[in-house]
């Protein structure tokens, strides 16, 4: 049963920083691509940060620069280091999960989720 939980969002201040993580289980970690999304009210869900099965990462242009996803394969855990963060980073951001080898944007082409991480921007 896979399972991703995210934690680590909350307040920070404009220009501030914060570290959301998610902790997988379930499935062999190294072997998935995974990546973070975002999704504020009244907006669509999307793709933030990915990381694929080999190392490979790539950003979103808002946050590029600011943002910079990891992944702890011994432990199993997931994480968007946000520096210099704005206002519009407030959102609900959550982890995502598939087996392909090259990870996409499209929301549909990942099979597990996470329940989400508030993080909010003043």
């Amino acid at each position: 049963h896979v399972q991703l939980v995210e934690s680590g969002g909350g307040s920070a201040q404009a220009g501030g920083s914060l570290r959301p993580s998610c902790a997988a289980s379930g499935y062999t970690y190294s072997n998935y691509c995974m990546a973070w999304f975002r999704q504020a009210p009244g907006k669509e869900r999307e793709g933030v940060a990915s990381i694929g099965r080999n190392g490979i990462t790539d950003y979103a242009g808002s946050v590029k620069g600011r943002f910079t996803i990891s992944k702890d394969n011994a432990n199993n855990t997931l994480y968007l280091q946000m520096n210099n963060l704005k206002p519009e980073d407030s959102a609900i951001y959550y982890c995502a999960a598939d087996a392909r080898y090259w990870c996409l944007w499209a929301t549909s082409t990942y099979t597990y989720w996470g329940q989400g991480t508030q993080v909010t921007v003043s």
